[in-house]
């Protein structure tokens, strides 16, 4: 708009210039013609017109001088407007405390470039940086503290960027960066010095304590193909890194950050996670874990899935949606009580073990009595619940996470560590925490049927658990030869699809272990049957 002022005020001064001047030439004209009319005698009437012909043209000149005059205040007021306008839209588009472009910025800035590198062929990287540990600064050390580690951030990614990168602050604690002309490697490598340099208190020039990042990548061409790809595998990413121990650099997976096989935008995505939980979407199945001494069932592990229109094609992306959405707690609450009115029948000798995110048990949101007065509408006592917490998942505040535990403990449920060996987190929990049972991830159970190595370690960790009191479970047990190691070791229990897939009944009929471990051979053409071969 100021360009096209400035251009209209530009051509009216020039049109009235051009008049006046059309003006003067006509009057001199008028002029010479009046003296050549007359034969160059002077009279009173020609002096007359004359004198009338200069008054006009001076007149006009004093017109013209001041309509000029007028358009060049009006020019300069222009250039006043469009220098305040100028600095108003920086100001709009620079985030106050860091410096940084925000989150305005980064969408013009994202369809901008996301076009020009579609267009000519060439890469663009993305970035998405979270800081780890800015709820815990908040909350410990005051927001003055946590302003002070988003300013750090900000001087960290700016101080690893080239000239064309460019860094926003796109939300609370959540930045981004786009890199023009760059693969997803590269970015993998900037990623890297960011948070090599974070780790390092910014290279102890910025007067702050070492402090950590969660890093998603993506990039096109190669990983995405548009704009709302680009964000959503960089979102899925990073959503992993911080459900698998934070600290770390993730560039897009397909067949790992399973969010991202679901292109819905994340307001709406969060609006799917929270309608399944509110309208209960969710149906209930239980997988039986047996005693490997007599066959006989010990409980249920209670899970869900998701019905037919919930939106969600299976509960692995529901759940990772909820985690990327914000919607853990009220996804976690929906299952526990789904499992709980389809287990109201359940045995009284049997316990029924239920999934709960670590996420849940340290928010604000979640209200342990909640969970025991569920247990009570559905009349099972909370001595015959089992608590999993899985290992997969990072422990961020682990004094509240300890007393939702201890009060939950209080009123008789029981507590096992699930997932044990499938990483880092839960080997922190093994020693932070009281647990009663410890469920061996099943990974390491397949691994263990043929690897010495992984044999030691379950041989290890059941060593562990008898000397703190603790059953072991052994999770994924899909062979004979698994089947038949899970004995050898000594484990007291074991689940698994070879033992008994999940199923909406509780069905309550014993194994028969040794059939199982040593199966009968297959008949050959004449219908002899081998002898059996152990395991």
């Amino acid at each position: 708009m100021g360009e096209l002022h400035a251009s209209s005020t530009r051509g009216l001064r020039t049109t009235i210039v051009r008049w006046y001047l059309a003006l003067a030439v006509l009057g001199a004209a008028s002029a010479i013609l009046i003296v050549w009319a007359t034969g160059g005698q002077v009279s009173p009437a020609n002096v007359l017109w004359l004198s009338v012909g200069v008054a006009f043209l001076a007149l006009s000149a004093a017109i013209v001088r001041r309509i000029l005059g007028q358009l060049a205040r009006l020019d300069e007021e222009r250039d006043d407007l469009r220098e305040a306008y100028d600095r108003v839209r920086v100001d709009a588009l620079r985030d106050a405390l860091t410096g940084l472009l925000n989150h305005r910025a980064f969408q013009e800035d994202l369809e901008v470039q996301v076009t020009e590198a579609r267009g000519e062929d060439r890469s663009l990287a993305l970035l998405i940086v979270d800081v780890d540990d800015l709820k815990t600064v908040n909350s410990t050390q005051g927001h003055g503290a946590g302003d002070e580690l988003l300013r750090a951030t900000a001087r960290v990614i700016g101080s690893k960027l080239r000239r064309s990168d460019r860094g926003y602050r796109i939300g609370g604690d959540e930045f981004a960066v786009l890199l023009p002309d760059c693969r997803a490697d590269e970015a993998v490598a900037i990623a890297w010095r960011i948070l090599s340099d974070a780790l390092s208190g910014g290279s102890g020039t910025y007067g702050v304590a070492p402090f950590s990042l969660t890093i998603g990548v993506s990039a096109l061409p190669g990983l995405a193909h548009d704009r709302k790809q680009l964000v959503h595998q960089a979102e899925a990413a990073l959503a992993w890194g911080k459900r698998h121990g934070r600290t770390d650099v993730q560039v897009f997976d397909p067949a790992r950050h399973g969010i991202a096989d679901d292109w819905r935008p994340l307001d709406e995505l969060a609006a799917a996670v929270a309608r399944v939980a509110s309208d209960r979407l969710l149906t209930p199945v239980f997988q039986p874990i047996y005693s490997m001494k007599t066959g006989r069932i010990l409980g249920y592990e209670g899970l869900v899935r998701p019905r037919a229109d919930a939106g969600f094609a299976n509960a692995s992306a529901l759940f990772v949606a909820a985690e990327a959405t914000g919607h853990t707690v009220e996804l976690d609450m929906a299952s526990l009580d789904a499992v709980l009115a389809g287990a109201r029948h359940l045995d009284p000798s049997h316990y029924l073990s239920v999934n709960l995110s670590p996420r849940s048990l340290e928010s604000d949101a979640f209200k342990p009595r909640e969970l025991l007065a569920m247990a009570r509408r559905r009349d099972i006592d909370a001595s015959r619940i089992v608590l999993e917490l899985t290992e997969r998942e990072a422990v961020e505040d682990l004094s509240r996470l300890r007393a939702s535990l201890d009060l939950l403990r209080s009123h008789g449920v029981r507590i096992a560590a699930d997932d044990v060996g499938a990483g880092n987190a839960g080997l922190r929990l093994l020693r932070e925490l009281q647990f009663d049972i410890i469920k061996i991830d099943l990974s390491l159970v397949q691994a263990g049927a043929a690897d010495d190595p992984a044999e030691a370690v379950l041989r290890a960790l059941r060593e562990l658990a008898r000397q703190r009191g603790q059953t072991v479970v052994a999770e994924g047990v899909e062979t004979p030869d698994q089947l038949l190691a899970v004995i050898e070791l000594g484990f007291e229990a074991a689940q698994g699809y070879l033992l008994h897939r999940p199923g909406p009944a509780l069905d309550a009929r014993p194994l028969d272990l040794a059939r199982l471990a040593f199966p009968p051979a297959p008949a050959d053409e004449a219908g002899r049957t081998a002898a059996p071969t152990p395991a």
